[in-house]
């Protein structure tokens, strides 16, 4: 059954693709869609259907606001230490706990700081995830913690758990 849901949802992503209803495009959907769960169904994360919920996905596009945001802010922030002759960086690795629970929700989490300027997840072991920072503001793992994760994890907790 999970397989099937997950061939249905594929052949809705592609209608949504082509918007076209002609049965070449819907006949090479259907292929693609089969081909892909066939090839790859065991790794489809089922969390991900989580997301189809209203109130999840509401927060998804919350966090795909939020995120731009971080990612057009760290650019600037990012163009601004590059272009100053001082070069005021600090960087290294710091080490930052998250209390979310799902890999899924880890992954997305480490993944939305890698793509976000200036900072880039090294590595994630359970909880903890290392990060390299380009400007290390503080010593405390709570502040750096505050600093880098909590933007996203709030938000990630509301969609995946």
């Amino acid at each position: 059954m999970k397989r099937f849901v997950h061939f249905l949802l594929l052949i809705g992503i592609w209608l949504l693709f082509t918007w076209s209803l002609q049965w070449q495009e819907v006949l090479i959907g259907v292929v693609v869609a089969l081909l892909a769960e066939l090839l790859l169904g065991n790794i489809f994360p089922l969390g991900a259907i989580k997301v189809l919920n209203p109130v999840r996905f509401f927060w998804l596009i919350i966090y795909g606001i939020v995120f731009t945001w971080y990612v057009i802010r760290a650019n600037f922030d990012v163009a601004y230490r590059v272009i100053n002759i001082y070069m005021p960086i600090n960087p290294g690795i710091v080490k930052v706990r998250t209390k979310l629970k799902t890999d899924m929700a880890r992954a997305f989490l480490a993944n939305s700081i890698t793509l976000t300027p200036g900072t880039l997840t090294v590595d994630m072991i359970g909880d903890i995830l290392y990060v390299h920072w380009i400007n290390i503001t503080s010593e405390d793992q709570k502040e750096e913690t505050e600093i880098i994760v909590k933007r996203f994890e709030n938000l990630l907790e509301r969609i995946f758990e």
